[in-house]
């Protein structure tokens, strides 16, 4: 049954076209903005360094497997923060790799702040074949055993912010690529699309800074407006929209605790399906350093062979003191 899932599943994503978001998935996205952000440079007003590492699907062969790391930092011009992103993202015999560096101009808008965000950077997609067991051996999509391209990309976006509330508009890759040759004699070919990502949160005191409540949504599109592309293949996209919705509870400002959904919005109307329910906790320890884990639990029938998907992560904020931040940050 395993096996048979797993083929099916790189069937799903690795097919003549692309159905799927491609753009890697974490549940703790709020501690990794700047992968899909890169407004989000210099938001946290010190110096922020972050490793995440994610399992999808523990069990089952091939699943994604994905890394990232963040830093950034505002300059000494108040008005301008930089910052540096890279994925390593591994599904079945398929690799990503990209490195991004980001450019945020702030504009101070009373108590808040207005960041305009830019991005350029190189992604380098490979696959190794060999690692298929291929039904038909001459099929034209896998003539080329060990492919590997090497495309720059750029991207833009926008985030507003106060000490207690953001709201953000990022689209990492704004060029779209074909990730096999042209003289692969296929109907339909794989590409890279452009992802699109909303998010908004708030920080709502309970017991002044040693209690916060902090709703938070992200919402993940790719083809949006795919559809003013004259290639015909960058129009036929089926991926769904994805939302994830996530509560949490920030304790002395050293423990957070958090609980999240996740799914399509296709998945109300019967022609997706509902993804997973999510618990994470963080914590700061008093030199600054960052930890936490989070724990998928899948809502589809992924869950008949895999109990579901983990995080880890590290990181370390530059403005700590002995037991608290000295201005709260809980973006």
């Amino acid at each position: 049954m395993r096996k048979l899932f797993t083929l099916f599943a790189l069937v799903l994503l690795l097919g003549t076209t692309s159905y799927a978001q491609q753009d890697a998935m974490f549940t703790k996205y709020m501690f990794n903005s700047l992968i899909y952000n890169p407004a989000y440079a210099g938001a946290k007003d010190h110096m922020s360094v972050g490793l995440l590492h994610r399992t999808q699907w523990i069990n089952i062969p091939g699943a994604p497997n994905t890394q990232s790391f963040t830093i950034h930092s505002p300059l000494k011009s108040d008005r301008v923060g930089v910052g540096f992103s890279a994925v390593n993202d591994q599904i079945g015999p398929t690799r990503m790799i990209q490195a991004n560096v980001s450019y945020s101009y702030r504009i101070p808008l009373g108590k808040a702040k207005l960041a305009i965000g830019l991005q350029g950077g190189i992604m380098n997609w490979r696959a190794d074949w060999s690692e298929l067991s291929l039904q038909d051996l001459d099929d034209d999509a896998y003539s080329e055993q060990s492919p590997s391209y090497f495309n720059p990309n750029f991207g833009a976006g926008i985030y507003y912010y106060t000490k207690n509330f953001y709201v953000g508009l990022g689209a990492p890759h704004l060029i779209e690529y074909d990730l096999r040759k042209d003289n692969i004699n296929t109907a339909q070919w794989a590409k890279q699309y452009r992802h699109y990502f909303f998010s908004i949160g708030k920080a709502i005191p309970i017991n002044g800074d040693n209690l916060i409540f902090k709703p938070s949504l992200l919402i993940k599109n790719v083809g949006l407006l795919s559809s003013f592309n004259k290639d015909d293949a960058y129009q036929n996209i089926g991926a769904p929209t994805e939302f994830d919705i996530d509560v949490s509870f920030l304790f002395y400002q050293a423990l957070w605790i958090g609980a999240s959904f996740r799914s399509a919005i296709e998945a109300f109307n019967d022609t997706s399906s509902f993804d997973s329910v999510d618990a994470w906790a963080s914590y700061y320890l008093a030199n600054g350093l960052r930890i936490g884990v989070a724990y998928d639990y899948p809502l589809n029938k992924i869950n008949t062979v895999s109990p579901g998907s983990f995080e880890i992560m590290l990181g370390y904020e530059f403005n700590y003191v002995t037991k608290k931040a000295v201005t709260p940050r809980y973006f």
